[in-house]
């Protein structure tokens, strides 16, 4: 049988912005309670007390800070180096049958100087290259027979080493990207592998967004 408990969190789980907003204690429970009534009536099929809805959210508000909050700030401050990179622009290209070939070509003379920025990541339709500026000549040389369906060009990077355990905790990207959304960080591109991620952002705004980043280590 359904509980007001087991419906409440069915109901929180759905709507991740009000997981954060009750384990940080911003918002008024009671009036959330009026909003909520409505769905978790229809789901116990029975009349349900605004007061029974408030005492759910507490328990659960403190359940969840205890469950899920706890590991990822405890996970991020551990987070190991963070490097920022400038003058990056990021090609997005169709994807075709010799996209692979003109890769090939341009790694193939990309030396392996350490003022070079080279990362490609591929979806079904499109895939995205970018580079440090200086490249720019080489990519558009090997990349002349392809479909260039945007360019973005004046990008920084920061890259994010993660401790090996984040793998195993559920919402650490949440948790980074989030913080980046309220502070006005528009995130061009992310870029991931099992232990480190990189965004791309605006060259604007890549100080402030630096800013962010490094003070998951003092959360």
């Amino acid at each position: 049988m359904k509980t007001i408990s087991s419906a409440v969190e069915d109901y929180i789980k759905s709507k991740p912005f009000l997981v954060s907003a009750l384990t940080q204690g911003i918002i008024n429970l009671t009036s959330l309670s009026r909003i909520m009534n409505p769905d978790i009536t229809k789901v116990m099929d029975k009349e349900v007390r605004n007061g029974a809805i408030v005492m759910a959210l507490k328990r659960l508000s403190s359940d969840f800070e205890f469950r899920s909050s706890q590991k990822i700030i405890r996970t991020l401050r551990n987070v190991g180096d963070i490097t920022v990179r400038s003058s990056l622009i990021d090609y997005n290209y169709k994807v075709s049958s010799t996209l692979f070939a003109s890769q090939a070509n341009l790694l193939s003379q990309i030396s392996d100087d350490k003022g070079n920025f080279y990362t490609s990541s591929r979806g079904v339709n499109e895939c995205n290259v970018v580079v440090s500026s200086n490249l720019a000549e080489q990519v558009e040389k090997h990349f002349k027979a392809e479909e260039c369906i945007h360019k973005e060009t004046e990008l920084s990077s920061i890259s994010v080493k993660l401790p090996i355990e984040n793998v195993s905790v559920p919402g650490i990207y949440y948790f980074v990207f989030q913080r980046l959304s309220w502070e006005g960080i528009n995130i061009y591109e992310v870029i991931s592998t099992s232990n480190e991620f990189t965004i791309l952002v605006n060259e604007q705004q890549v100080d402030k967004a630096f800013r962010i980043i490094k003070d998951f280590k003092q959360l």
